[in-house]
């Protein structure tokens, strides 16, 4: 497996790539590092390969090939020290393993984040409609970007293949080798979406963004962090002058005026974006724009200004104002990213799929969480009157957020088809009962639907011209777990499918 990696590193020795950093062991070598991976299959002479403690056990226990590959040295905790203990390679241990690693390969890549505008963006909602909003704002005003977030990464609106899957946010050796790779290619400016675990597993570690954002934050990750607060920690852990020069942020939401307090009382530079008075970027008038658009007014600094874009809903309005607030901090004037949001969209994000022959609207959405739910069908029903929606929850994951999930979807649609979205190792008609626990005393009619194909052709059959079927939970996703296995799966192309075979039912 091969991760992306630039032309050129900045090869330098070991000693060098760890200085300060009190570590111990031997230290001192002066062989060349020029890479850092966490994959021992990545391994190669002049790698420091980074040996972390798992859920599933000790990255020390790969060891036996990153040996063989002829490692440079390795870098790991106490107790990855004790599973290498006899290994002919030197150890280098580190109490502050994840931090350690994110510095070094901040060193390895050449500092890649100071040679380019970064701009990072975290919430529970919105994060990669967000980023690619930034893109598009960003790339009106002339600069070439890179964007780094769930849906993959892309470069001036190209993807960059990759042989690891994506995750919202890298590793930091792969963060790093990213953002070198980009600006290798001729990157002025990234954007990059910073989830919770991000922050928690330091993965930014190593750079420090010239803005950080804050959308929302609702109910989600809790199986990783426990409770509201702590997820709340996590996101705040951005706003600091050790990861961010400046911050924007939501204020409508309470936690986001709780960081925007916080964030001026470290001394950052911070901007605010709502919709009362008191706000540096204001917004009011929002209003829907068929066929699923909106516009809304943004009040600046004395100054109104009309925007529109092609997303429904005020979500969206939401996203796309606290992009321009962010390009605006980085120089670009609010009259050019205005006219860079017009038409921007994003996959699977309230996606309109083109269907033949008298079909319905139908819209593919990423929404996965109660509050993102709400925001996607309280859009649709604006410009809807039936309202059909097909909705599972993924398994492994906070399970006290599937009802409210049924009931958020159930009291915002005519029809709600539950189904399946990854129920991973869980068994997916438990996962179904939760969603209608929540579902049962809402005003749509509900009917239960295994199978996420069976699923979506069942919507789309019960649905006439004059209706919107959304297709929520997976988004952009081309995969389905079940178990422990991934298989080939997208929403869009499932609906197409299900669309042509109503029509050779139909002629």
């Amino acid at each position: 497996m091969t991760a992306i990696r630039p032309a050129r590193s900045h090869p330098a020795p070991l000693t060098e790539m760890v200085a300060g950093l009190g570590l111990s062991g031997p230290i001192d070598s002066t062989a060349l590092i020029r890479d850092i991976t966490l994959d021992s299959r990545d391994a190669a002479p002049g790698t420091l390969w980074v040996a972390l403690p798992g859920s599933r056990g000790h990255g020390a226990s790969h060891a036996a090939s990153a040996v063989a590959a002829d490692v440079t040295a390795i870098l790991t905790d106490e107790a990855g020290a004790a599973l290498l203990a006899g290994v002919d390679v030197p150890v280098l241990v580190s109490g502050a393993l994840r931090r350690d690693m994110g510095v070094v390969a901040s060193r390895v890549f050449g500092h890649p984040a100071d040679r380019m505008m970064t701009l990072g963006v975290t919430g529970t909602n919105g994060k990669t409609t967000t980023v690619a909003l930034l893109e598009a704002a960003l790339a009106g005003a002339g600069h070439t970007v890179g964007t780094i977030g769930t849906i993959g990464f892309r470069l001036a609106g190209q993807e960059l293949p990759s042989a690891r899957g994506t995750v919202t946010t890298p590793e930091s050796p792969d963060l790093q080798a990213l953002l070198a790779v980009m600006g290798e290619r001729g990157a002025d400016a990234v954007a990059l979406e910073v989830s919770s675990h991000a922050m928690v597993l330091e993965r930014a570690t190593g750079m420090v963004m010239d803005v950080a954002g804050f959308l929302n934050l609702g109910r989600d990750h809790l199986d990783f962090h426990g409770d509201m607060d702590s997820y709340f920690e996590a996101k705040a852990r951005l706003f600091t002058a050790a990861h961010t020069r400046a911050a924007v942020c939501w204020v409508d939401d309470p936690h986001g005026s709780r960081i925007a307090e916080r964030a001026r009382l470290s001394g950052l530079p911070v901007t605010t974006v709502g919709t009362g008075d008191d706000v540096d970027f204001r917004l009011s008038g929002w209003e829907p724009v068929d066929p699923l658009g909106g516009r809304a007014v943004i009040s600046h600094d004395g100054r109104d200004l009309g925007i529109t874009i092609s997303m429904p809903g005020l979500h969206n309005m939401v996203d796309a104002l606290m992009a321009l607030a962010m390009a605006h901090t980085v120089g670009v004037p609010p009259e050019v990213a205005v006219e860079g949001l017009r038409f921007a969209q994003v996959p699977g994000r309230m996606q309109l799929l083109d269907l033949p022959h008298g079909a319905p609207t139908v819209v593919v959405d990423f929404a996965h969480t109660p509050q993102a739910v709400a925001a996607s069908l309280d859009a649709l029903a604006s410009s809807f009157s039936n309202v059909i929606t097909v909705l599972g929850c993924g398994g492994d994951r906070d399970r006290e957020k599937r009802p409210l999930m049924g009931r958020a979807a159930a009291e915002r649609s005519d029809l709600l088809v539950v189904t399946d979205d990854n129920p991973r190792t869980e068994d997916a008609a438990s996962i179904r009962r939760a969603m209608l626990e929540g579902a049962c005393d809402a005003r749509a009619d509900v009917v239960e639907v295994p199978g996420r194909k069976f699923a979506i052709e069942h919507a789309l059959a019960a649905a006439s011209a004059g209706s919107v079927v959304a297709i929520l939970g997976k988004g952009h996703e081309r995969g389905q777990q079940i178990g422990h296995e991934v298989l080939e799966f997208d929403d869009a192309v499932e609906a197409r499918r299900a669309w042509g075979r109503n029509l050779e039912g139909h002629p």
